[in-house]
């Protein structure tokens, strides 16, 4: 995919004839239109949101085919429909919360989530020729974004707010909370699986006195990491984890194994064992879910992560059998509806220096993304694990 069509499909700007034939089969049948909001306006009351109500989280409807494009196409009709600008909320997330607690997405149709279901179990879809999609398509957006979006040390995942009020310091207390169950000492050499912007591994080597070496699989991140580490006993690679070789003390991922697939678990334990020695330590960071699944949302997995999906306790425990053991496992997802809070914060904040480059419908669509992952956090439907793992002998 080229880099201007990478940024077209990221943005969500590629023409939608779907909709155009929608439009003109609700005007050729007014009275469908009104059948159809009836049942959107039951459905959303299931909730506590009203159409068109006066609450800050109830739904202000713009467009009337919003109704057929929902009751059609779930989560992906509902992200899809404020990208268009088909709807608003003033509370955003409230209203996500709400359709969320309700789960209200199981009483409408749900083909895509079964479609994507059936494509998973038929296709690897995270197998190495994909592993480079997902950078090229979220992480390559630009720096400029990230930079007016996460905190100093670019950490994008859950921070740790406990006894922290800036974000800054909340990443800094999530980096002392994760390398510090290592165990590690000054001089030792760490692997991080799935870098970002390096800013772990940065830490790592002027809080911990450690050397490492990081892989990721954008090309945007790599550059700023090696810039970010300069004079760091510091190497990043462009990599797919599954070609990382290397003799390190410990092993850290921080937010990546979202993008590994259940069908490489395995794989990429295999492949952080073979790079650790005797007696290291491995900390897998990463969202959790407590149902099993081989699938992430259908909206996310078009405009936000493409081949992703968030793995179960029984999926990771399943991936570890005679490879490592467990010895710990903390769940500290409770933080992450605070994290992206601050993130949505920072982007408005900031929109100013990006809306020129980026244009209003990727707005749109940035915060529709921070605002339904942070509903999906505070409804507890997804939890942030740090589980430290140690070698079978």
């Amino acid at each position: 995919m080229s880099q201007c069509r990478t940024l077209a499909v990221a943005r969500g700007n590629t023409p939608d004839t779907g909709n155009m034939k929608l439009g003109a089969a609700l005007h050729a049948h007014p009275g469908r239109v009104s059948r159809l909001r009836e049942r959107v306006v039951r459905l959303l009351a299931l909730g506590g949101v009203t159409v068109d109500g006066p609450n800050a989280w109830d739904i202000q409807v713009h467009d009337p085919r919003f109704f057929a494009r929902v009751l059609a196409d779930g989560s992906l009709g509902l992200g899809d429909s404020y990208m268009d600008g088909w709807w608003d909320a003033r509370d955003l997330d409230g209203f996500l919360y709400r359709v969320l607690t309700a789960d209200l997405e199981s009483r409408v149709s749900h083909w895509r989530n079964a479609l994507a279901w059936l494509i998973a179990v038929i296709a690897n879809q995270q197998r190495g020729a994909r592993a480079f999609q997902v950078g090229e398509q979220h992480y390559d957006l630009g720096n400029d974004l990230y930079e007016c979006m996460l905190d100093r040390r670019m950490m994008y995942s859950c921070a740790y707010w406990q006894n922290a009020h800036t974000l800054d310091d909340a990443q800094e207390s999530k980096l002392e909370l994760t390398l510090g169950k290592l165990g590690s000492r000054p001089g030792q050499h760490v692997l991080d699986l799935g870098c970002g912007w390096g800013g772990a591994l940065k830490f790592a080597a002027e809080r911990f006195g450690l050397a490492g070496e990081g892989v990721t699989v954008s090309r945007e991140q790599a550059e700023y990491a090696r810039a970010n580490c300069r004079g760091l006993p510091v190497e990043i690679r462009l990599q797919d984890y599954r070609e990382t070789h290397g003799d390190f003390d410990h092993v850290f991922s921080i937010g990546m194994f979202e993008h590994v697939g259940v069908r490489n678990y395995r794989k990429f334990m295999r492949v952080a064992r073979r790079c650790m020695r005797q007696p290291g330590r491995f900390l897998l960071h990463t969202i959790g879910h407590r149902h099993s699944t081989n699938h992430t949302d259908p909206w996310i997995d078009r405009h936000i992560f493409p081949n992703s999906m968030i793995p179960s306790r029984p999926q990771i425990e399943r991936a570890i059998q005679g490879i490592f053991s467990i010895r710990g496992w903390q769940n500290i997802g409770m933080h992450y509806e605070r994290t992206l809070l601050a993130w949505r914060a920072n982007f408005e904040r900031s929109w100013w220096r990006l809306a020129a480059r980026y244009g209003e419908r990727f707005q749109r669509m940035w915060l529709y993304y921070l605002s339904v992952s942070a509903a999906a956090f505070r409804a507890r439907k997804l939890e942030v694990w740090q589980v430290l793992l140690a070698p079978c002998r």
